[in-house]
Formats: structure tokens, sequence, C-alpha cells
């Protein structure tokens, strides 16, 4: 059997302590523990068949469970109906070959092994006897008091090397052994202590599944029909597996004669055959994530799902392709009902709008009604549902994540790209996301850096001249851009698409009474002040985040741009603040000369809003990269800079230029053509590191945009307690 047996529990009942066995399991099953080992050395036959068929009750499948050394007490457990799947036996323990006869040639047999001369006898048994080896101990472990001399990460590695099974450490596994030990060849890591003495097993077991799988290349098998024009179907899936970091590997369910205007004809291979390439891919290789896309028929679901059943890959992520573009449903009933059977097994199911009516037997009547109707199919399956509105009109195309064991949900919007090249869109966007859980990112990030990865690609679509119906993406537009092609995305469409993403923040921000306010000079001084007094904290602190751009920047030219902007921000804006907050004597507002900066400047308290932007900003400085930070202080240069400009242009009304507005030399400090040109140099240095950087960083970047952007919307609400949306 070949398993995944990255991350492997064996039980400790005194490390459980009060919790207990059951419950540590299912809490570390729950994080991602791939195996479960009870072992419990003093406990009688019958009490251990009894937990055995408890713990069977609580994995509930969702990972394997074998037991140590009881072979007597795993028979006993299989013949009441429990599921075990093998037993671990050490060198002193029942004969392997012994197990192999009474469990059968599917179960799981792993053994103990740390000589030379364990290794040759394993490699004298007949070949399929054990299936794999639990090598150590690392290093020394008070679970075992008789362990033998530590093989540290060096002897581990030696014996993993003149091994032909796979070898699993054991003895003394700590979480940042995670790396060294899977560079030395490791399988998998068998713990005891750090996940039974967890205070929480499930988020110790996240953690080193993340940590597990960001240390190599997941093998991701794509399970769809073929696509001959390479836009959808595996062929999309394979490409957006490579895309975003993966090794991809592809069964086929459906062949089709399909091109970018249509499908012409679909052949269905026998499900024998089916069986037979699923097995194949894994008999040999572990699965780290599975993509599922086009099942044709309720034979080919069926099969499917028995595969899933005895494999039981950690991800599957699964896009229900039922529903045609011209609205025609694609699965007879008798399939529509076995898919629905299926996305119990998924971690993540993707529907369109018109899928999701069809999973939910009823009709959806707009976006809160489809996040309605995700809601209420993840908690009826108990999977991750990612609903796509990429069906809806209008301008904006959102997506929304809904995880049935979290209050609420996690809403990713953009503008809808206008172009023809949509073709396997769906495709592309399920397998990356399985790509990336598979690496080990959360589900959130995941979505987050799948969307911007395609949206990329979508938009870049239309370079690559394929057919004459919906063309394809360009799943290869940010490698491709990398090594400096014709395909590569220019700074100023990444900065169009992130203006155009805060067009809801810019559309509150001018209606926002401070800025009408403010505009036609009918603002009260208190509030006015109250802002100035606030934008004098921000500003002292920008100062500093824009020092640490400067600190990174990469090039000298950079460097000099973020400095001057860190001074000017002290020398000229601060400055202008402190003529307003200190005045020398009650002029109208419009004549105060300046008074310099003094500590009169700095004597309010910080506001929420304005905490809350600093910390964020704060945050980005001192904790991300050069990228990150300039992207996140961009807002303040560009959001200023269009609203200064369109003021001037007499957008909100000619009163704005008038010369004896009580704000005018406030307002002209951000029309002015120098801030307009720092404005430009910004976005020019936050776009190009965009456009070099890779998939990951960009994301953060346009997080990092966007929450700066919200924060500016708060910024000026504040004022007169205006509510957000």
């Amino acid at each position: 059997m070949n398993a995944d047996l990255s991350l492997y529990l064996v039980t400790d009942a005194t490390l459980c302590g009060d919790r207990g066995v059951i419950e540590t399991v299912r809490q570390a099953v729950d994080g991602g523990v791939r195996i479960v080992q009870l072992r419990d050395k003093k406990a009688a036959d019958a009490e251990t068949v009894e937990l055995l068929c408890a713990l069977s009750r609580v994995i509930d499948g969702r990972a394997l469970l074998v037991v140590n050394d009881r072979l007597d007490a795993a028979i006993a457990a299989r013949a009441r109906g429990a599921r075990i799947d093998g037993v671990h036996l050490g060198q002193g323990d029942a004969s392997v070959l012994q197990a192999r006869a009474a469990l059968g040639p599917t179960a799981l047999i792993g053994l103990t092994a740390n000589t030379p001369a364990h290794l040759a006898a394993v490699q004298a048994l007949p070949a399929g006897t054990v299936d794999y080896l639990g090598v150590g101990v690392i290093r020394p472990t008070a679970t075992k008091a008789d362990h033998p001399e530590p093989l540290g990460v060096d002897g581990f590695r030696a014996f993993a090397a003149s091994s032909t099974l796979p070898c699993v450490a054991i003895g003394g596994v700590g979480i940042d052994d995670t790396e060294s030990l899977r560079e030395a060849g490791a399988a998998g890591l068998a713990v005891v202590s750090a996940l039974c003495a967890s205070e929480d097993p499930a988020q110790t077991a996240r953690e080193f599944r993340r940590r597990w799988r960001q240390c190599a290349v997941p093998r991701v098998l794509s399970i769809a029909g073929s696509d001959p024009s390479g836009g959808a179907g595996i062929q999309a899936d394979l490409k957006s597996i490579a895309a975003n970091g993966g090794y991809g590997m592809a069964v086929v369910t459906a062949l089709t004669a399909q091109n970018t205007q249509g499908v012409r004809a679909v052949h269905i291979p026998p499900t024998e055959f089916l069986r037979t390439q699923l097995d194949a891919v894994s008999d040999d290789i572990v699965v780290d994530a599975v993509k599922i896309g086009m099942l044709a028929d309720a034979h080919v679901i069926r099969t499917v799902r028995e595969w899933l059943d005895a494999v039981r890959p950690s991800i599957v992520v699964l896009d229900p392709v039922m529903v045609a573009t011209s609205g025609d449903r694609l699965l007879d009933a008798d399939a529509e009902r076995e898919l629905h059977g299926l996305l119990g097994r998924a971690t993540l199911i993707t529907p369109n709008l018109a899928e999701l009516t069809v999973l939910c037997g009823r009709d959806i009547d707009g976006w809160p009604d489809a996040i309605a109707a995700a809601q209420e199919l993840a908690v009826e399956v108990g999977a991750m549902v990612l609903v796509k509105g990429g069906h809806l009109t209008g301008d904006e195309a959102p997506d929304a994540l809904i995880d049935p064991r979290q209050a609420g949900y996690q809403e990713f919007n953009g503008a809808r790209i206008e172009t023809a090249n949509t073709h396997g869109t769906g495709c592309s966007l399920s397998s990356a996301l399985a790509t990336l859980l598979a690496c080990g990112e959360e589900p959130a990030d995941a979505v987050a850096s799948a969307r911007a990865w395609l949206r990329e690609s979508i938009s870049a679509g239309d370079k690559l001249k394929v057919g004459r119906g919906h063309g394809p993406v360009s799943h290869f537009s940010g490698l491709w851009a990398r090594g400096g092609t014709k395909t590569q995305p220019t700074p100023s469409d990444l900065t169009a698409e992130w203006w155009r993403g805060i067009a809801d923040i810019r559309a509150d921000i001018d209606e926002l009474p401070f800025i009408r306010a403010l505009a036609d000079g009918s603002l009260e001084e208190a509030p006015f002040r109250f802002y100035l007094a606030q934008d004098a904290l921000y500003l002292r602190e920008y100062a500093r985040v824009l020092s640490e751009a400067a600190r990174l920047a990469p090039t000298s030219e950079e460097q000099a741009f973020w400095a001057q902007s860190a001074q000017g921000s002290i020398v000229g804006e601060l400055e202008l603040h402190a003529s307003w907050l200190t005045p020398a004597h009650s002029r109208p507002a419009h004549s105060r000369p300046a008074q310099g900066v003094r500590a009169e400047t700095f004597a309010a308290e910080p506001g929420s809003a304005t905490t809350a932007y600093l910390d964020h900003l704060r945050s980005v400085a001192f904790g991300g990269d050069y990228a990150e930070i300039v992207a996140a202080v961009l807002p303040c240069f560009w959001l200023y800079t269009d609203l200064g400009r369109r003021l001037h242009a007499g957008e909100f009304g000619d009163y704005a230029r008038d010369p004896l507005h009580p704000y005018a030399s406030w307002l002209s400090t951000y029309a002015d053509p120098a801030f307009e040109e720092a404005t430009e140099r910004a976005m020019s240095y936050a776009a190009h590191a965009a456009v070099s950087a890779d998939t990951d960083t960009r994301v953060r970047m346009r997080r990092a945009f966007d929450a700066s952007s919200a924060h500016e919307r708060a910024f000026f609400a504040a004022p007169m307690g205006a509510p957000l949306p």
C-alpha cells in the first residue's frame, strides 16, 4: 500500500492527559494528521479493540488507522466493522509475514528498523511484505525509555539512502526538524509528544503539515476530461499546476472533440480503464492533492468516489462541471445524485452560480443569496465552498469563500476583465487552488493567490491569438513576463488593475461629508483641526515607513526618492499642518503663516482610524519586504493626488479654486505639480516591483495596497464620524 506518511501520530495516553486519546486524535486529524498509530503497551486486548473501534468512528476515513504490535486486536476490531488499515510492528513483535497473511495485500504494514542488520533482513523479505520503515530514534525521547542510540539527522539520512522502502523518522521529532528530515529523505514524521501534549493538536498538526508541504514540489493529480485545443480540461489543469509550482499528473475521464468554439463529441472510456489509470498513479506516487473536473456519468463518478475512499488524499478540490455555457444540464439525474454524494469527500468545492443552483436544488436571486446558498451547502456536506460570481452582470466579478468550521465568509472582489479569453477559467482556477493548498497555503491565501494568478493570465490571454471563439488564458504569462517576452504585462496594466480594484473605495471617499464640506468651504474648523491633528500623527510615522522603503530600495534612484519623500513629509507637509494647528494669532485661515513643527503639533491622542492605519503600515514596514512596503504607501500618494487634481478641475464645484476659499492653501498642496510628479514616480516604482515579483509577492502587494486604501477611506470619514460601508 502506497500511503501518505507525511504526518504520523503515535498516541500516548499519559501525554494526552485529561483530554484523552480519542479527542486528541480527533483534533489532530482535523489538523491534517494522515496516519494514526494506537500505541498502548499496557492496555488489555479487549480495551485495545474498543479503543480501535472508537478511533475508527472518530477518524471516519479521514486518515489511516494502524495499531502498534497488537495484530490480534486489529483482526478483532475489523471483525466488528472498524476500519483498521494495518499494523506497525517492532523487531520483537509478531512476524510481518504473519501480519501480511492475516490482513491481506492492501493493508499497511510498518516495521521498526534502525540498524544495517534490520535493513538486510527487510530486504530479504518477499516484495510487498512491508510498506514502510519507522526509523529512529532521531534524538533522545522520554516516550520510549529503552530506545536505541539516537541516529540524528545525518544517521537517518544514511539509513534512508540505503533503504528501498519509505522511511518515517520517529523519536524526539519536533516541528523544527521538519525541513531537515524531509531534506534527509524522510517520507514522513512520526510525532508523539509534540502532538499528544500540545494544547491545540489541530493547530500544531496544521503547522507541521504547512512546513512539510513547503519543503517540496507538490504532486497534484487532475481527474478530468481532455480538451485537444489545450485551453480547458486536463490540458489546462496541467498548465495551471505547473504555473503554480506543482508537479502535474492526469487521469482522463472523457475524451472530447472540442475547440474554442464548442464541443463536437465526447467519448467516455470504460470505467475499468479509469480505475486502472487511478491505481497506476496512486500505487507508485503519493498524491498530495487531487483536482476533479468533468465526470461524465454516474458510473464514472462512482468509480472516482471508490478510489478516493481507498486512497484518501488529503486535499480534494472539486470543480462540479454540471451546466453548459448554454445553460443545458450536462449530467442526468442519476449522475447528479452520485455527484452530490461525492461532495462530502471534497476539501473545497468551486461552483459557479449555475452549478450552485443545481447543487442546492433552488433558484438563486443575486449575489447575497448565492453566498447564503453556498453557506447552506458547506454546512450540509462539511466542505469549504468557493462560490464564483463571474456569471453576475455588472462591472464586478466577486468570489466568496465559505468554511463551515468558521463563522461568516471571506469575499474577494475584483473588476471584471473585458475579454473573450475565458475558455477553461474554471478548470484553471480549481487546479491552481489544489496546487496552492498542497504547497501549504491557508485556504484564504490560496484563493487570493490563485485569483491574482488567474486574473493576470486572463488579461494576457488575447496575446496568444488562439482560436476564433472563446480563447484560452495565458497560464504562463507571469513566467514569460519575468523572462522578458512579448507577453510581459506592463506596469501600467498592473496599476490600472489596482486602481479599478478600489473603485468602490474611491467612490465612497468622494461622498464623505468631510470631503464634500472641505470642497465647498462649509467645513467647520473643529473637524478640520481634528483631521489635521490626526494627519500630523500619521505623517510622523508615515515618514518612518518611507525611510524603511529607502533602506530596502534595490537602486540608488529609488533609495533617494523614498528618502526625499520621508523628508518632505516632515519638512513640507508637517510644517503646513503646524501653521494650522499652532497659529500665532487668529487671522483668517487662508492667510495664516507657517509656524514650524512644534510639540503642540503632536499633542492629540490618536483616533481609532489613525491607530489602525499606522498599525497596518508598521506591520508591513517591519514585517514585509520592499515590494510590499511600496504598495502599502502608494494609496497615500495616489488618492490625495487624484482628489486634489479633481478638486482643482472643478469636479466638486468651482468654489474649490476660489482664492478666498478658507482651505485654499491646504487644497493647493495636493494639486501641486511636484506632488503629482512624486506620485507618478511612486506608482512607477511600485508597479515595476510588482512586475518583477513572483505571484505570491504580487498578491501580498495587492493586499497591502487594498488595505491602505480602505484605511484612507476610514481616515477621511473619522473627522465627522461618517459610517463606513
